[in-house]
């Protein structure tokens, strides 16, 4: 197999200035919308990229929970490596992969941590077995064996076999506030377009990028 031979045409048609929203949220939830309705796998799946404190960057791909003008959430261990990253440096970027729609896009912005009334919301809408593995998991420290953390949660389900879980104290959620959002869209020859929305104070500003 030869991976400089591997490559396709982009067909799905371009993006226009015409066509884009003034509101890159907007936007966003037309695209979202339309990789839902088209029964993309993991619509809501992105990539969220972190820095450690040494400068390497990491990734990890998680799902988007929420999204309004006040930025993209998602929920995740608050003692994970992600979570860390974030305690040190909370820029992070952010970035949906809808190959069947020839569509990307990328995200910056500066996480915040979500309150406590939200993180609890949340917690109490998502399935019980949700719940507990989220207090069987200590996300991101090392394991002798995937039977520790099965026989940790099997307990915890016997436990909480009929009362209510509580939302554990190291559990909760990020808003990425943007500052930058980008939309791709495949074009032939690889001229793609790319329009990049960029925060200046309360307004957005928008650039057509070179593919």
């Amino acid at each position: 197999m030869e991976l400089e031979d591997i490559r396709r045409e982009y067909t799905k048609g371009g993006l226009r200035r015409k066509d884009l929203s003034a509101d890159p949220i907007e936007q966003f939830d037309l695209w979202l919308k339309q990789a839902v309705d088209a029964k993309l796998t993991d619509p809501t799946a992105m990539t969220v990229a972190t820095v450690d404190a040494n400068g390497q960057p990491f990734q990890r791909i998680v799902l988007l929970k929420h999204v309004d003008q006040q930025g993209f959430v998602f929920y995740t261990n608050l003692g994970s490596r992600k979570a860390q990253h974030i305690d040190g440096n909370a820029k992070v970027s952010l970035h949906f992969p809808w190959h069947p729609l020839e569509r990307q896009v990328h995200i910056t912005g500066v996480a915040e941590k979500l309150s406590v009334v939200e993180n609890m919301k949340y917690f109490s809408s998502r399935p019980k077995e949700s719940q507990i593995a989220a207090i069987a998991s200590k996300q991101s420290s090392r394991i002798s064996a995937r039977g520790i953390l099965e026989g940790k949660y099997l307990e915890l389900k016997k436990k909480f076999e009929k009362g209510e879980i509580p939302v554990p104290s190291f559990w909760g959620g990020y808003r990425i506030r943007p500052e930058s959002i980008e939309f791709w869209q495949g074009g032939e020859h690889r001229l793609h377009d790319r329009f990049l929305f960029s925060k200046q104070q309360d307004n957005w500003l928008v650039d057509r990028l070179a593919p």
